[in-house]
């Protein structure tokens, strides 16, 4: 499986914060609209990610819930037939929830830093630091720590778990 480094935070200024993203950035900020429909499974999370511009994907992924730099192990494929799949995975395993977001996205070296903007719950930074394959774990926590300086991130922005997490005390979006 791939792997990263990932942190999740509460964005209070977002204005601010695509500054200095866009400050550190080595490449132009790139907008997508994102749907991603997870499912019920037994370890991990698996997910439909409907996207324009599009891949659409599915993704599996592993990652403890802690806020802080942690390791996700993750695997992705590229779907043709986002809808017949979705019927499918929908009919076998049921649908756990849905959340939508506009997602700005920005590459530092190996990191991608989103700054997602989450229907029904509020504006996130995320940095997920794309571990290579003999990189260990401590050099991309590293990395995210020193984005995280960077970018103005708090140790009292970050957040455990998935949006979907956050989403289930939201009864709007279900």
């Amino acid at each position: 499986m791939a792997r990263n480094i990932e942190i999740k935070a509460r964005v209070a200024d977002l204005s601010a914060l695509q500054t200095r993203a866009q400050a550190i950035s080595n490449k132009g900020a790139q907008v997508l609209q994102q749907e991603d429909v997870f499912f019920h499974v037994e370890h991990g999370r698996l997910k439909l990610r409907k996207q324009t511009p599009g891949p659409n994907q599915l993704v599996y992924y592993e990652r403890p819930d802690q806020s802080g730099p942690k390791q996700s192990f993750y695997l992705l494929a590229t779907v043709q037939d986002t809808d017949g799949l979705e019927q499918v995975l929908t009919a076998a395993l049921g649908v756990r929830g849905v959340v939508r977001k506009r997602r700005t996205l920005y590459w530092v070296g190996q990191t991608r830093i989103h700054l997602d903007e989450v229907e029904g719950l509020g504006t996130f930074l995320e940095l997920e630091v794309m571990l290579e394959e003999t990189q260990k774990e401590e050099e991309g926590v590293e990395i995210a720590k020193n984005l995280m300086k960077q970018l103005g991130v708090r140790e009292e922005d970050l957040l455990e778990g998935a949006y979907l997490d956050l989403a289930k005390w939201i009864p709007a979006l279900w």
